[in-house]
């Protein structure tokens, strides 16, 4: 072999080649099963870098870290798409993995693209993650532990399902059925044909006919799937798209050059992550469970530290950080089994390598199961020990010396998204089942197209916990702080004479009151800070946005609608082409991931359309989680938010000092309150029997003027229980019926000023007791104490590394007053730090055409506290289950999607499915439908599937129900968990069962409503109802069904 340069530099080591043909025939004759294999015996005859000459061309691969490293350090070297990646451009174009570093659609994708893959983008999709996580999870709990399963297979249908629903909002249903997705097959088959052709002799190919028509189909197959994509999103309505990967590349347009992507590489970007998405995170999840079969200590390990952070619940996005141990055994799978196992590099100019010649544009293939086994840096290279990657010793690891995921700009955006999933895939596996190869005694091998997986792993998986067993956090929807009594834009209040005075508007879009109480206590503050500050609704600032000083934005969504008083705002933003130059701004986002789907939607579209209409975002858009940690999201917004802005108009931070609340005693009458309030008619109970939880049924007659219609929410505004009052007082030594009057220099809105109010009154209806302490409160809790061993204790809890735990056992400041007695604080200093009372919205279950009071069933939620200290209540449906005929409710009225109400017309037939109190709307419905029916409108069926427990204790409304059955009206099926009908033991089965007649209202045109739990009843159904549908439907039934309105969810 000649070098390319006439430099007498010494040619790099490799076999003798033949005239003409070179090393070809090693090449094609190699023994070797896979090309790493090949190329692993060469590197041990020749060394970290060795060349062949195939007719005439030089191939380089290099494994020595050394040589490695010289190449990545230097600007020099950049990616080259090697011969075996440029035949996948015939499928992959220009797409990200498969473009050439000079064409511009590459630059244009990454820029786009890229923060679809960030830190904060990962929160995001944690949920659909878990969905079909738990998909592959339910899948093998029902095939029992004698049954095989293939690893790398049921790996390929998670993840590829799991990349299609983050990116693309795109259900493939991989799960339920018994043969791969088509995608699947068509990339395997073009893959594995792109390896093969470049390796095959030129003039070859075109005379393989048939091998040519099956990949043309693979790649005809391929296109039309995404094509298909492309065409479902585009037909969906503006405001329904999700902001995920595949809007991106519709609509987004580069911020560099302006440019959106083209429909062509819209195409190929899709083929690009859809391959690159699934298929070698599918391999590490096989190769990982290989590993851990195969050394019980790190399985015993792993399973430790699993079953420590997740126990006997449903995994949360928190938990993914604190399951550090499954990270190192991912870390060093890839290290041993990178399942995309090489990567090309070439010079831009002439130049050395280990002092051997390269020419400009030379490839050099880094192997990198021989890097990463290089024993210049790890020590007994081929033995499996996560604890490399233990953070005490990430530090020995030298730059270059593990690139599973690439190198420089070149290297995978998606690895965070890779990492997470599998970290998440393989806890819940772990605490999930025990796993064992069906054959003892099988020995890796390794199937190879242009990534590696392993061949024909199967294991054996015994249940250790159900999906039923799972232990979630139940709560009632919530909407996040309290509803204020409506009022027009005011002065929060007035600036100190020597204030700086400038200009602030805050704006709310609220309809339970919680983004109006936080929009009032950023005025007050703001006001006491120098400010002059004035709040209004958005409707009231439609058409009228300031350019002096900031205008603060703080607002929900209903549904993924604007608030009542947030539309008019929202329409004119986004219809009419404001021009907003000059307007600065900041938007604060209210909401709860129990609503997923909607979760922010408002926010980010007022945020979005603010921006295109020339105005300037001050600050990224912060959002509060009412179903995680809305208090602590609040908390960690809102601490910088005076400092940004004292920085950024250029002005003094003048913060108060004192207490916000000043507090005297007072022999003034307490004052009346005007508000508009529900009166209780009636408060049953539904259960009998041993049901372990109360069920109630409420009798409201609502304010006069306001009107319901059927399936509406009632936001209900609940008020501590008396015990937990009591024992505040006790805590602060103070008569309940003492009468004070507050006083402030910055009031929020949710605190009575300059206004007679007794003490158990203001502890009972304005502050929440419940909410779990933030860490800023700790913070300032450890401050009053003088027992330093208090105070230690505290200021340990109140540090970062302490926040999930807090957030985790719910601690209320109320439970920390108790537990550390040295605290001295008086009732302003506790009412200053606890937030407002959250409105909870419930579904109505009467309907508005047969009744004008409306009724509720509500879910009685108590247990022991989380904290250790006494029992938990929920807040709103334990003041419901002790409210008494004739007491008044603080109530506003709320919308579902439209969809979710009963159909236009009473000849549509409906399918309605619930567990447990999900009832509630459908009482409402089928009381409307059975009025309707009996007036004389012809009537399509009305169906109920409905679970509970036992007949006997939970069966709720059954004698009701049982006169519209009589009438012909209604038809139920149920299902009872505590007494199972055969194999019919949940909702989700007695569907199953009546899978015939279901599809048969189907084709009636049918609409299908669920009400019920999102983590386990809402899911299973959802499942089951896919399986009904798919062999008529197609896999992708249940979203046409929605996207037409016929599908609709209710799930809390």
């Amino acid at each position: 072999m000649t070098p390319p340069n006439a430099t007498g530099t010494p040619r790099i080591p490799g076999p003798a080649a033949l005239p003409v043909v070179g090393n070809l025939f090693e090449v094609l004759g190699a023994s070797q099963e896979t090309s790493i294999e090949f190329a692993e015996d060469y590197h041990a005859k020749y060394g970290g870098m060795f060349a062949l000459d195939v007719l005439g061309t030089r191939q380089i691969l290099a494994s020595e870290h050394a040589l490695v490293a010289e190449m990545c350090s230097s600007p020099l070297w950049s990616k080259k798409v090697h011969y075996a990646i440029d035949q996948v451009r015939d499928f992959g174009g220009d797409g990200l993995f498969t473009a050439y570093n000079e064409e511009p659609n590459w630059g244009k994708a990454h820029r786009l693209l890229m923060p679809a893959f960030g830190t904060m983008a990962m929160k995001d999709y944690f949920g659909q993650m878990l969905d079909i996580a738990e998909q592959m999870m339910v899948r093998w709990e029902r095939f029992g532990p004698d049954v095989e399963i293939d690893v790398a297979e049921d790996m390929t249908r998670l993840t590829l399902d799991t990349i299609a629903l983050c990116a693309f909002d795109v259900r493939f249903n991989s799960f339920y059925s018994e043969n791969q997705h088509p995608f699947v097959g068509a990339m395997v088959g073009a893959l594995t044909e792109a390896g093969l052709r470049s390796e095959r002799l030129p003039g070859v190919q075109p005379f393989m006919v048939g091998t040519n028509r099956r990949y043309r189909e693979d790649i005809a197959t391929m296109r039309q799937i995404t094509q298909d994509i492309v065409t479902a999103r585009a037909g969906r309505p503006v405001d329904q798209r999700p902001d995920d990967l595949l809007e991106r590349m519709l609509s987004a347009a580069d911020p560099l050059t302006g440019e959106k992507l083209s429909e062509e590489n819209v195409q190929y970007q899709l083929a690009t992550f859809l391959i690159a998405g699934h298929e070698t995170t599918s391999g590490l999840l096989s190769f990982a469970t290989h590993k851990l079969l195969t050394h019980p200590d790190v399985l015993a390990k792993a399973r430790e530290v699993v079953d420590e952070v997740l126990g006997d619940r449903t995994p949360e996005f928190a938990d993914l950080a604190k399951l550090g141990y499954i990270g190192q055994v991912l870390r060093e799978t890839l290290r041993l089994h990178p399942t995309a196992p090489a990567f090309a590099l070439s010079p831009s100019e002439d130049t050395t390598l280990g002092g051997y010649d390269i020419a400009a544009g030379e490839s050099v293939m880094v192997m990198l199961p021989t890097l990463h086994t290089d024993p210049a840096v790890w020590p007994e290279p081929t033995r499996f020990d996560p604890d490399r990657f233990s953070p005490e010793r990430m530090d020995e690891i030298p730059e270059y010396a593990w690139m599973p995921f690439g190198h420089g700009a070149r290297a995978c955006i998606g690895r965070p998204f890779a990492l997470q999933e599998a970290t998440l895939v393989l806890a819940m596996m772990l605490q999930r089942f025990d796993i064992a190869l069906t054959d003892p005694g099988y020995e890796l091998k390794i199937a190879e197209s242009l990534t590696i997986k392993p061949k024909n792993l199967t294991i054996h998986a015994a249940n250790r916990l159900s999906h039923t067993q799972l232990r979630t956090d139940a709560t009632a929807p919530a909407s996040a702080p309290a509803p204020a009594p409506a009022r027009k834009a005011s002065a929060a209040a007035t600036p100190p004479a020597d204030a700086h005075g400038t200009p602030m508007l805050v704006l709310y879009g609220s309809n339970g009151g919680s983004s109006e109480g936080l929009a009032r206590t950023i005025a007050g503050d703001g006001a006491a800070r120098g400010w002059h500050t004035r709040v209004a609704s958005l409707d009231e600032a439609t058409a009228d946005l300031p350019t002096a000083g900031p205008v603060v934005i703080v607002t929900s969504s209903y549904n993924g609608t604007p608030p009542d008083n947030a539309k008019r705002f929202v329409d004119w933003l986004t219809t009419t082409g404001p021009d907003l130059s000059g307007v600065e701004y900041l938007v604060l986002g209210c909401g709860s991931l129990d609503w997923a789907a909607t979760y922010q939607r408002v926010p980010t579209l007022i945020d979005d359309a603010m921006t295109a209409a020339g105005a300037t975002r001050i600050r990224e858009r912060g959002a509060t989680d009412a179903r995680t940690d809305f208090f602590g999201d609040w908390e960690r917004w809102y601490q910088p938010l005076w400092p940004e802005l004292s920085e950024h108009y250029q002005i003094e931070d003048t913060a108060p000092t004192g207490p916000r609340y000043r507090i005297a005693s007072t022999s003034q009458p307490a004052a009346h309150r005007e508000e508009a309030t529900a009166i209780v008619l009636e408060n049953r109970e539904l259960v009998r029997g041993d049901s372990p939880r109360s069920k109630r049924h409420l009798e409201l007659r609502l304010p006069e003027g306001m009107t319901y219609r059927t399936g509406d929410y009632l936001s209900v505004l609940p008020q501590n229980h008396p015990e937990l009052v009591t024992r505040m007082l006790t805590r602060l030594a103070l008569p309940g019926d003492e009468l004070v009057t507050i006083d402030s220099d910055a009031p929020s809105g949710r605190i009575p000023v300059g206004v007679p109010v007794r003490v158990d009154d203001l502890l009972t209806r304005h502050v929440d007791l419940t909410a779990p302490a933030t860490q800023g409160v700790l913070a300032s809790l450890a401050e009053t104490t003088r027992c330093p061993p208090e105070r230690a204790e505290l200021e340990k809890l109140a540090s970062p590394e302490q926040a999930d735990t807090i957030r985790q056992r719910r601690f209320s400041l109320l439970d920390l007053l108790e537990m550390f007695a040295s605290c001295e604080v008086d009732l302003a200093w506790v009412i200053e730090r606890l937030p407002a009372p959250r409105a909870r919205q419930y579904s109505i279950s009467s309907a508005a055409e047969t009744q004008t009071e409306v009724a509720l069933t509500v879910s009685v939620i108590e247990g022991p506290a989380l904290s250790g200290t006494g029992t938990y209540r929920g807040a709103a449906s334990s003041y419901l289950q002790r409210v008494q005929p004739g007491d008044r409710l603080t109530v506003t009225l709320a919308s579902p999607t439209e969809h979710f109400r009963p159909p236009a017309q009473n000849s549509i037939p409906a399918i309605m499915i619930a567990a447990g109190s999900g009832i509630a709307p459908f009482r409402g419905f089928i009381n409307a439908r059975h009025a309707r029916a009996t007036g004389g409108e012809p009537a399509g069926e009305t169906v109920l599937f409905f679970g509970c427990q036992h007949p006997d204790w939970d069966d709720l409304y059954a004698e009701e129900f049982a006169t519209y059955e009589a009438a012909g009206t209604l038809r139920v099926h149920r299902a009872y968990s505590r007494k199972p009908d055969g194999e019919v033991r949940y909702v989700q089965h007695r569907l199953w069962a009546e899978r015939d007649s279901i599809l048969d209202l189907i084709e009636q045109g049918a609409h299908v409503y669920v009400c019920g739990d999102v983590t386990g009843m809402g899911p299973a159904v959802e499942e089951t109802l896919t399986r009904i549908g798919q062999d008529v439907h197609g896999p992708n039934w249940l979203t046409e069904l929605s996207q037409t309105g016929r599908y609709a969810t209710d799930l809390f």
